[in-house]
């Protein structure tokens, strides 16, 4: 059984992941998202990724949620692969909002927050409990 703490920031990390979902609605698009108004041009108009490269945007915001929901369950089942999964989508979640930051600039911070307690928190860990 997962400790409280470790439920919660599963959880959270499972939500963030889900969250991500709208990107891909949005940018295929598939419904309007009020929060994330369909669009060609990221970057504050600097890149014009037509609409062919906008899905393929979309495609990223998807996998990525894929990433963070398949991360929570490998962190769940002890899987060694679920950290490694975690920073990787963590940082293309990084990148997806990077391109249309205005809307979606909240997930970076909780990006950086899943980025500082994975390296932050194993020394944490140490130094709470030694040897």
């Amino acid at each position: 059984m997962l400790p409280l703490i470790s439920f919660v920031l599963v959880v959270i990390l499972g939500l963030h992941g889900l969250i991500h979902l709208l990107g891909f609605v949005a940018y295929w698009p598939l419904r309007a998202v009020p929060e994330l108004t369909y669009k060609t041009t990221f970057l504050g108009g600097r890149l014009n990724l037509g609409t062919a490269g906008t899905r393929l945007y979309s495609v990223i915001w998807l996998l990525v949620a894929i990433g963070f929901v398949a991360a929570c369950f490998g962190l769940v089942s002890g899987r060694e692969w679920a950290r490694p999964l975690l920073i990787a989508v963590t940082v293309a979640s990084l990148f997806v909002i990077a391109l249309d930051w205005a809307p979606a600039f909240r997930g970076a911070i909780v990006d950086v927050a899943i980025l500082v307690l994975l390296i932050v928190g194993p020394q944490l860990a140490n130094l709470i409990s030694p040897g």
